[in-house]
């Protein structure tokens, strides 16, 4: 038996959809603009998961995936909610995309890949796909109105003349309608699970139920809990059974500016068949999941870095060489970037001027964990053109970070961010406006280290910034400015990143060398107070 405590991941995963196959089971989450995209995690308890595969390297190669075209962005969209699914020997994953108003599945015989992908006829928000008993391939969507569509076997197209039927309709005051489905199929009971928000409520989930799929659907609230968290709900998931037959449900949890985090918690079905959740409904905090594999080790879904890496037999460094918990802001420029350049170091190249973070070409990311995190790296400045930053950020609509430039007579260092300027959830608006300077300070030569502290703990949701002068009389590491705001806006609709940049604001043709980055957790991370 592994014991666990909810969030079992403490880091943005949103959207989880989880299966078992054998004694494995399987995650797919939402990556919306980064790239490589689709994550696909495993676990064999539930509790300890690991990145096995991100599904596919770029998503479909347009201009504002690519950052190519000023005022042309992905933010908030690319890929949404994927349902995984694994059948006659195939799982796919199959999710949609905003900015394309495209339908993709992807598949593969083996979860860690190659995954092929192709698109299906039609757009069906936050989707999820029943293969069922007899054959035939359904798939519920929508939001607001749930929609239940009958599929062609091959998943392409919705099948003539099959089933087609609104199933639920949710309340037209409710600050968000049904949506974030998963549809399955137990005991000869169909079930769709949906989250929602009642008028002036926080999130809650749903479970519909019916003894057929042309039939009436049977709605129930099953889950109204908050973790104790800020009136956060827990809310968007489904159900995973066992081997030996135990049943668990996952949810995501609205952390603030960390993100959506997973949780697991035991469930039953009652005496009329709907699901019970946790504790009579509430949410457990500890958690316990039988497994044949306790002392299976894990590998972390993040991490420090050497960049370094063994080039391939051409002697170019691919993106399937970066570790797995890197992931670049949009589709990367591969000519922009090396690892191979200079053997140690990420070496970004300011091929396109911008006008700010937003726009940046090939910057790296990796999840911020909860409560705490802190990230380190050292930047080689001295191939800077006047006007480049070069720096470590907090990545979310309103970012903030720490950079070093060079002006030719000496370099600085700095710490930056965008006002927030509007309450609103969705952002400002606003992707052009240069970001305002908070605090700088004078540096001794062209190297910096430059620390970030991130903390979430009891939705505090700062971030402060230190950097140490290798080349000063006496190196120490310095605070530079006070600790900042994060905030989640649904303009990015992800949770804060960790980020190596390089931003180019005058001219082109410089470029920056990180190296030695180093990813604390939260027991190597100092208090704020104490940093």
């Amino acid at each position: 038996m592994t014991i666990g405590h909810n969030p079992v991941i403490h880091s943005d995963f949103p959207d989880p959809d989880i299966i078992r196959v054998g004694e494995t089971y399987y995650m797919a989450s939402t990556t919306m603009f980064l790239m490589p995209g689709c994550d696909v995690l495993k676990s064999y308890d539930l509790v300890h998961w690991e990145l096995l595969a991100h599904a596919y390297d770029e998503l479909d190669d347009t201009p504002a995936q690519r950052l190519e075209e000023e005022g042309r962005n992905a933010y908030g969209c690319g890929m949404w909610a994927p349902s995984l699914r694994y059948h006659d020997g195939i799982f796919s994953i199959v999710f949609t995309a905003n900015d394309t108003k495209k339908t993709y599945v992807l598949e593969a015989r083996d979860p860690a890949g190659p995954w092929k992908k192709r698109t299906i006829e039609g757009f069906y928000h936050d989707n999820s796909v029943l293969y069922d008993d007899d054959g035939r391939v359904y798939m519920v969507y929508g939001n607001m109105q749930l929609h239940l569509t009958e599929l062609e076997p091959d998943l392409s197209r919705p099948k003539s003349g099959g089933l087609n039927r609104i199933i639920a309709e949710d309340d037209p005051e409710a600050d968000l309608g049904f949506e974030g489905s998963h549809i399955y199929r137990h005991e000869g009971r169909y079930y769709v699970w949906t989250c929602h928000y009642r008028k002036g409520h926080r999130k809650t989930e749903v479970c519909l139920m019916a003894e057929a799929l042309d039939a009436s659907f049977e709605a129930r609230e099953i889950l109204d809990d908050d973790l104790g968290y800020h009136d956060l709900g827990d809310a968007q998931g489904g159900m995973v059974d066992t081997p030996d037959g135990r049943w668990y449900a996952f949810m995501m949890h609205d952390r603030g500016a960390l993100g959506r985090v997973p949780t697991i918690m035991p469930m039953r079905f009652g005496e009329d068949g709907f699901p019970v959740l946790g504790d009579d409904g509430v949410v457990s905090i500890d958690i316990s999941v039988p497994t044949k594999h306790a002392d299976y080790h894990y590998e972390q879904l993040n991490g420090s870095d050497d960049f370094r890496c063994r080039p391939g037999s051409d002697g170019e460094v691919s993106l399937r060489m970066i570790k797995p918990f890197w992931q670049f802001n949009h589709q990367p420029h591969h000519e922009a970037w090396s690892l191979a350049e200079r053997p140690g170091s990420l070496v970004l190249h300011g091929h396109r001027v911008v006008p700010n973070l937003n726009y940046a070409w090939n910057t790296l990311t990796q999840r911020t964990v909860g409560p705490r995190c802190m990230a380190e790296v050292t930047v080689d400045a001295s191939a800077l053109q006047p006007g480049d930053f070069a720096g470590l950020a907090a990545i979310q609509g309103y970012y903030r970070f720490i950079a070093i430039s060079n002006n030719g007579n000496g370099c600085t260092v700095s710490v930056q961010g965008k006002p927030r300027i509007s309450d609103s959830i969705w952002g400002d608006g606003d992707y052009d406006s240069p970001a305002v300077e908070y605090a700088s300070t004078q540096l001794s030569g062209s190297r910096v280290r430059l620390r970030a502290i991130y903390d979430f703990t009891d939705k505090k949701d700062l971030v402060a910034f230190a950097y140490l002068d290798p080349d000063a009389q006496q190196p120490c590491w310095s605070r530079l400015g006070d600790a900042h705001e994060l905030h989640y806006t649904l303009d990015y609709f992800i949770g804060c990143r960790i980020g190596l940049f390089l931003l180019p604001t005058m001219k082109c043709g410089g470029a920056a060398a990180f190296h030695d980055f180093r990813f604390f957790d939260a027991e190597e991370t100092p208090e704020l107070e104490q940093a």
